[in-house]
């Protein structure tokens, strides 16, 4: 079972980097987060894998204090690897490639292409249930410590991504906006017609809820 989470979740990892690298490449806009990283890669210095993960780390902590938690230690696992992913795609596999000057419906094709795999990534890498990317974990932590909807906290962090993207230079366009609206339908989608094929996921994920619920000895502390 352990083997089969972690195929599960490496999957999802490399078929999200490599959707978020063809939908930066599409030259459309691209997501919020990518927007900042990117944005900080090509104006400041390093690459955008370093910056997602150092603000990787950093939210770690950030996280905790707003949710009053410990600190989730056993994302840095997954946070280092996704680093070296996010960059295998955009440095390595695509590094050089300028669509800027392609036809429209090609930079369109790349993006639409690029979103669904980003959709069925998330889909895949949740699936196994190892910790969130503190990222996404933000989300739900600005709505516990200041008590407001979770749609709402995240117009607000994604608003502020966006426009921290946007003052850094990154690559924000009509795209981000799509992929705000959108990127959740995807997910769900794909999410609908996976559960179908892994069946033992959904399982437990149940088991997990139900048991949480029954007030067992998981903590708000242990399933962050």
């Amino acid at each position: 079972m352990l083997f089969s989470r972690i195929l599960v979740y490496s999957l999802g990892m490399m078929i999200n980097f490599f959707g978020v690298a063809l939908v930066i490449y599409s030259t459309l806009g691209t997501g919020f987060w990518s927007a900042l990283f990117v944005g900080l890669s090509e104006n400041v210095a390093l690459t955008a894998g370093f910056w997602y993960g150092l603000f990787q780390f950093i939210f770690i902590f950030v996280n905790a204090r707003l949710m009053g938690a410990r600190p989730e230690v056993a994302a840095l696992i997954p946070l280092v690897l996704e680093s070296f992913v996010y960059d295998f795609w955009l440095e390595v596999v695509f590094g050089g490639l300028n669509m800027a000057a392609a036809p429209f419906y090609m930079q369109l094709g790349m993006f639409s292409g690029g979103l669904l795999a980003i959709g069925l990534g998330v889909a895949l890498y949740i699936l196994p249930m190892f910790p969130r990317a503190p990222v996404d974990q933000l989300f739900l932590a600005v709505s516990e410590r200041f008590n407001i909807g979770l749609g709402i906290s995240q117009t607000i962090v994604a608003a502020g991504a966006a426009t921290a993207g946007l003052l850094v230079g990154g690559p924000v366009g009509w795209g981000t906006l799509v992929i705000t609206v959108l990127l959740g339908p995807v997910i769900q989608f794909w999410h609908e017609k996976l559960v179908f094929i892994f069946p033992e996921f959904h399982e437990q994920a149940i088991a997990n809820a139900e048991t949480v619920e029954a007030g067992s000895e998981y903590t708000p502390e242990t399933v962050n």
